[in-house]
């Protein structure tokens, strides 16, 4: 686990907070004009060699297209990707309890119990937005935030990053949930957290934040 840093990074250099990560080397040419206010962690320099970069729509919430790619044996291929922004996920430790928000999910059509999560916005570290969406969904206030760990999820077809974070120190200061949000806070304790997360149904963030802070020997 590793601790933020004043200038936005974490004390081993991984985390930057103008919308590329460390091993990005800054933002690349073909990437689309992001205005809409969040994170973006677009990839760096390929190792294989991009012949074509197309993006084929934009929602406002994801950016989709192809790149063609050159294989070592000078074989031609379309790797279709979508793209989305940098979201944060929050692993909040009360005394003996892990703060959760229950919600349903239109999308799979289930309610699931989750971690508080959420995109970051342009401009955020992880640490910075785990906080603002901890008070936003849940009403705690933080007294340190420190990062987890930052994966690319879905490699296959997302360029989509997470990182996760470990909240403590907690304090009620009141819920600041968006327009769109219909969340109910929940606690559970923490050594029934592991199994509860295992439950179907459940959400790779959630299963992978609780496993992370297991590992670290937080929870």
């Amino acid at each position: 686990m590793s601790d933020e840093t004043g200038d936005g990074r974490t004390d081993d250099g991984t985390e930057r907070t103008d919308g590329t990560t460390a091993a990005d080397g800054g933002w690349r040419s073909d990437a689309p004009d992001f205005d809409d206010g969040r994170r973006h962690d677009w990839p760096g320099d390929p190792d294989w060699p991009v012949r074509e970069s197309v993006v084929e729509y934009e929602t406002g919430w994801q950016t989709a297209g192809y790149d063609l790619v050159e294989h070592p044996d000078g074989s031609t291929k379309r790797y279709y990707w979508t793209e989305l922004a940098t979201a944060v996920v929050v692993v909040a430790r009360a005394g003996d309890d892990l703060l959760m928000v229950e919600q349903y999910r239109p999308t799979v059509r289930n309610t699931q119990l989750e971690l508080p999560a959420g995109i970051v916005e342009a401009g955020e570290s992880y640490t910075e937005a785990g906080r603002r969406e901890l008070r936003e969904e849940t009403g705690f206030d933080a007294a340190g935030v420190s990062l987890l760990g930052e994966v690319q999820c879905t490699t296959g077809l997302l360029r989509h990053t997470r990182g996760f974070v470990f909240a403590e120190g907690l304090e009620p200061v009141g819920r600041e949930p968006d327009d769109n949000e219909y969340l109910v806070p929940r606690s559970v304790p923490v050594e029934e957290a592991p199994a509860v997360v295992r439950s179907p149904p459940t959400n790779d963030a959630t299963l992978e934040g609780v496993l992370l802070a297991r590992e670290e020997g937080l929870l």
